[in-house]
């Protein structure tokens, strides 16, 4: 166990920024956060917890102004920050600093790679690697709130106190198995991910439009263009603003005044009532467009029964490979990876790129022994019904049963 002090709340720039100095010294650092979500457009930060092998602190934001220093720590490709499920821990790098995190390790991603469970809690992960046993009763506290009292902040910095542990288990295991460099490349595409989630085309990822004709689908990004502005100036989650399914059905009817737009379900609530003016002049604008600035409609892939089957036969393959190398199911592949995978195979001649589970560490766990059940090369029948995974592959023409490599 990491011999960290006690807990320290960091109030003040002078603490903060010495608490930064000791953790570019050190080289590695554990870190969380506390947000609220409920009230902005983004989630607003409350509180920082980080934790080096020596020391153990919760910074207030809200007193410390300036964390300019620790978002370079994180751009920085010298110091390892330790994160579990950090996916909000790495948006406040990229909304609050505009700056890309380096070394990230994520706790929940590794132990997918070296387990069959993803995704593990934090208490449950440290648990079964450290065998400590934390008391959270905390997760209902409203963080903006001050003061914070002694159990909110032990609560907090309980969040990072064990990380390091983790991290050193979790990396010798990866290391062990000659897997550390899936993890690395997880750490990246997350971040990928993340740096690229918000960008013009955000718009088509409403549910609902995949089926929508060019002039809805531009009355659609008008809508929701308009939101997105509108939740950005006021500081508002847009869920407050507009919901997705109004701005489908918007798009679909295309009401071109107030009274109109006042007849979908629920437009007659307070917070979307007064905004039916605007609405109605934004359908207006998006049914004017020219043809020539209509967004193309998305293409939806070509799909039969026959793909359906075969994604889901593979399924039953994925799901006994991923038991075998005690690798986790859902960080391989989903049910669309699998579909994605039928259809391309089905192409050879495809100038598309392979999908993701002909890519990477992905096509070294699973993806040649798909393509070869796809191609007829390898059959399976069930073997040990007593084994995690009781599937055995063997090669077509040979008479000798072996299991897959």
């Amino acid at each position: 166990m990491s011999g960290t002090t006690k807990t320290l709340l960091i109030d003040e720039q002078a603490q903060f920024d010495d608490l930064c100095e000791h953790i570019r010294s050190v080289g590695i650092v554990a870190y969380d956060t506390e947000f609220v979500s409920e009230h902005t457009y983004l989630p607003e930060l409350c509180l920082l917890q980080l934790a080096t092998p020596e020391r153990a602190a919760a910074v207030d934001p809200f007193r410390v102004n300036d964390l300019s220093a620790w978002w370079q720590i994180m751009a920085d490709d010298s110091t390892t920050v330790i994160v579990h499920a950090g996916r909000e821990e790495i948006r406040f790098c990229l909304h609050l600093s505009q700056l890309r995190p380096q070394k990230i390790f994520d706790t929940q991603l590794a132990e997918g790679l070296r387990s069959t469970t993803y995704p593990v809690g934090y208490e449950s992960l440290v648990s079964r690697i450290l065998g400590e046993k934390l008391g959270h009763h905390q997760t209902r506290t409203d963080w903006r709130r001050r003061p914070l009292s002694t159990e909110q902040l032990e609560y907090a910095v309980d969040d990072v106190r064990y990380l390091i542990d983790v991290w050193k288990k979790q990396q010798a295991s990866l290391k062990r198995l000659k897997r550390f460099d899936w993890a690395e490349s997880e750490f990246t595409r997350l971040i990928d991910d993340l740096e690229h989630e918000h960008n013009e085309d955000s718009w088509r990822k409403l549910g609902g439009i995949q089926k929508m004709k060019p002039r809805q689908l531009a009355v659609a990004r008008e809508l929701f263009q308009w939101r997105e502005k509108l939740a950005t100036d006021r500081n508002q989650p847009i869920r407050r603003i507009l919901r997705d399914d109004l701005i489908v059905d918007l798009a679909l009817r295309q009401p071109k005044t107030a009274e109109a737009v006042l007849a979908t379900r629920d437009m007659n609530r307070p917070g979307y009532k007064k905004h039916a003016a605007e609405l109605a002049e934004c359908i207006t604008r998006g049914i004017s467009l020219p043809e020539s600035q209509w967004p193309k409609p998305t293409p939806i892939p070509d799909s039969n029964s026959e793909d359906h089957i075969l994604s889901k036969l593979l399924q039953i393959v994925l799901a006994n490979r991923c038991a075998e190398m005690k690798v986790a199911l859902g960080l391989v592949g989903t049910t669309a990876d699998l579909k994605n995978l039928v259809r391309w195979h089905s192409k050879k001649n495809s100038k598309q790129p392979p999908p993701r589970l002909a890519q990477g560490w992905r096509a070294e766990v699973c993806g040649d022994l798909l393509a070869d059940v796809l191609d007829g090369k390898v059959r399976f029948r069930v073997g040990d019904r007593d084994s995690e995974h009781p599937l055995v592959f063997e090669a077509m023409g040979e008479e000798s049963k072996s299991e897959s490599s």
